[in-house]
Order: structure tokens, then sequence, then C-alpha cells
């Protein structure tokens, strides 16, 4: 357990891949086309997010008024946010480029999507299992800081809040009951869209990087990111426990995990 360190943090959280098993007739269709085998929540932890804020909105600026890139279709939503699902490859090099040299650290937890977990821990319900994993994620973290930001990327859908703030209650009752210790921080917890706020475009980034190794087998991108990983945990992966757990110690690498 860590004390207090600073006097205000800064956390910027979003998710990868979905919490879909079933379609509209209750087959499940977990990877199958459109549906994902993870959920993926990650977050950047900082706590000086204007000097994030001030670099990628830089770069984005830079980038919009570059001739190479005049014509490109996906531009138009380049030059409201950075989403690296939709990003050329350029622009994805540079941005790549450039978040390795900010000051942020990225934690992730990575649900495989097992039915019979969903069934039973989760009571089938998509909303359960997310926010399961955001408690997991703020576990051990939010009494380390006088002061709490939470900021989460929404798509559309500001009503996630309140089962969110509970989620991160649940963190807060789990850490206090592990180590018989009252949390007194101060915690604020602000949804925003990617376009309104530039360190969640970093969050996208870094989780576009871990979902690419995990979907894809393609560990380019989380190798370039990976000094900014300090925790990462393969949730389900049973074959692996206990070293499914991977930090500076023990290094994530598509090696070392378990076939999805």
């Amino acid at each position: 357990m860590q004390k207090k360190q600073n006097d205000k943090t800064y956390f910027f959280v979003d998710e990868a891949g979905d919490p879909i098993f079933y379609n509209k007739y209750g087959r499940c269709i977990v990877g199958e086309e459109g549906c994902s085998k993870i959920l993926l929540v990650g977050l950047i932890k900082t706590a000086n997010p204007v000097a994030l804020r001030e670099a990628i909105s830089g770069l984005r600026k830079e980038i919009a008024q570059d001739r190479y890139f005049a014509g490109v279709p996906s531009m138009k939503k380049t030059a409201q946010a950075f989403h690296a699902k939709d990003d050329i490859p350029e622009v994805r090099e540079r941005v790549y480029k450039l978040i390795v040299q900010l000051d942020f650290t990225a934690e992730f937890i990575v649900a495989r999507k097992k039915e019979d977990i969903f069934r039973k821990r989760h009571k089938g319900k998509e909303n359960i299992f997310y926010d399961d994993l955001i408690a997991k994620l703020f576990e051990n973290k939010l009494h380390q800081a006088e002061r709490n930001i939470i900021y989460f990327a929404v798509r559309g859908n500001k009503a996630r809040q309140a089962p969110l703030s509970d989620a991160i209650q649940t963190a807060i009752l789990t850490f206090e009951k592990k180590w018989k210790k009252k949390v007194n921080s101060e915690i604020d917890i602000l949804p925003q869209t990617p376009s309104g706020e530039a360190c969640l475009q970093v969050v996208d980034y870094m989780n576009w990087a871990v979902q690419r190794a995990f979907q894809k087998g393609e560990d380019r991108y989380v190798k370039f990111v990976q000094d900014k990983i300090s925790y990462l945990v393969d949730l389900y992966d049973f074959d692996n426990y206990p070293k499914n757990f991977y930090s500076k110690k023990n290094v994530f690498a598509i090696e070392k995990i378990s076939p999805l």
C-alpha cells in the first residue's frame, strides 16, 4: 500500500472492445464479426494534464494545417480528435511518437469474454461487467492523493456517471476492507467527450495498442509505448495465474499470454 504522494491526481479513463455477448436472439456471438473477444478498460494517470492537452492539441492543429493530408477523408474526424482506429497510419505514427514523450503512466484491466463468468459473476448484465472492471482498475489508487479528478470518455451518453460513481465507491470499499484504512480523498467524476478532453485521446491510443496485441497478435504498438505501462492485468487468463499480472518486473508480452 502506498501513502499519499500528491495533492491532486488526474485520471483519464476509456474502454476498448465491447461488453456484448449476445445478439438480439440470445445467441452468444463473442468473437464473431463486430463483437470483440475482450473488454478492456484503461487509464492514464498524471499530475499535469495541461501539458498533455497542449501537446496533443498542438499536434492536431499542426496536422490539420499540413498540406500533405489535404483531401484525406478521415481528416475531418482527426481535426476534431485523434482516434487510433480511424486515423491514417501517418497520423498514428506522429501521435505515438508524441505520447511516449509525455508525462503519464498507464494501467489496464483486460477481461476475456467468458460466458460462464459473465452469467455467474456479472448476472448476464453488460453494465455490471463493465463497472466491475472499473472497480478493479481503481481498487488501489484513490488513497494516494488529497484529491482525485477522474475523467471518463463518453460518446453520446452521459447517463453513465451514476453507475460509474458506484463502481468507484466499490473500489474504495474494497481497498478499505483489504487494508483496514479509510480513504479520505476527495473524488470528482467528470464525463467528457474525447474531442472536449485531449487527454482522453491519449488513453484511446494506449488502449488501441493493447487491444491490438490481444485481438490481432500485433505487438509493435504496445512495445513502442511499453515504458508508459505500469500495470496490466489479463484478468481471466487462468492458465497463467498468478503471472497474468504484468508490471515493470513482469513486462507484458504477447508470447506470455494464453490464446483468446
